[in-house]
């Protein structure tokens, strides 16, 4: 790895930090296609490598979020324990059932258009009270786990899934957005330890790459604390939008590429 893209890897860390900390969004989601297109991280340990980035930025929107008092609570926990076992799951199921980077590519783009669509409904188009019913623990949970198997395959961790998701059944950003970020914070430790044991009994390019994961994290680090800070004072509709179309033309290229 070459200081320039280290300084790369680092600045893109600390800006998709900075947009996506304050609805909740580690912003792995996004640097994932900047790794595999950019920085050129070789696939499946592009997938590793993005939950390192997240057990090294995690801390800074977390700690910020926990001065609020908003880091901890029921949500969080019933999200964890749906998503650490999930993203154990998901880990296996990218290392011996989808390493190809064709058939990486298309399951990124099947990823990000629903997401992305997602966002643009529920900020545009938000639902009425009566219909926006906060989800049972139960159902939270079995999503958290659903969501985690994703997030295992993706590399994300699983929050910048579930947050829009929770979102849209009608729980606030203010108790979602830390909730979030700390199931994918205690998410992406698990999945990142499972891809290094992986990586220790098999002969493939599975584990992270570690200065590139670690330079990500720095930046994304500093980016998660100030779009923390700044939460209250961002205009959380502007942020939605934006995420949700970056989300869907990435996932349109992916998709056009891998079926090219």
């Amino acid at each position: 790895m070459t200081w320039v893209t280290g300084l790369v890897g680092g600045l893109t860390g600390l800006l998709i930090a900075l947009v996506t900390a304050p609805v909740g969004v580690s912003g792995a989601v996004f640097l994932l296609p900047v790794q595999f297109s950019v920085l050129g991280v070789p696939s499946p340990a592009v997938t590793p490598t993005n939950l390192l980035y997240n057990v090294v930025a995690g801390p800074g929107a977390l700690l910020r979020y926990r001065r609020n008092g908003n880091a901890a609570g029921p949500l969080t926990r019933q999200l964890v324990m749906g998503t650490l076992p999930g993203v154990v799951i998901g880990a296996v199921i990218r290392v011996f059932a989808v390493p190809g980077p064709g058939v990486f590519r298309f399951i990124v783009g099947l990823l990000l258009l629903p997401l992305g669509s997602w966002l643009f409904v529920r900020t545009l188009r938000p639902p009425s009270q009566h219909l926006a019913r906060e989800p049972s623990r139960r159902s939270i949970t079995l999503l958290a786990l659903a969501v985690g198997v994703v997030g295992g395959v993706y590399g994300i961790g699983g929050g910048s899934i579930l947050g829009p998701i929770l979102v849209g059944r009608g729980l606030p950003v203010s108790k979602v957005a830390p909730a979030a970020l700390a199931s994918t914070f205690f998410t992406s430790i698990v999945g990142a330890g499972t891809y290094a044991l992986l990586a220790l009994g098999t002969g493939d390019d599975i584990g992270p790459n570690w200065p590139l994961g670690l330079l990500c994290g720095l930046g994304g680090l500093i980016g998660g604390y100030l779009g923390a800070r700044l939460q209250p004072r961002l205009p959380e509709t502007t942020l939605r939008l934006t995420l949700g179309a970056l989300a869907v033309v990435l996932g349109g290229m992916y998709i056009a590429q891998a079926l090219g």
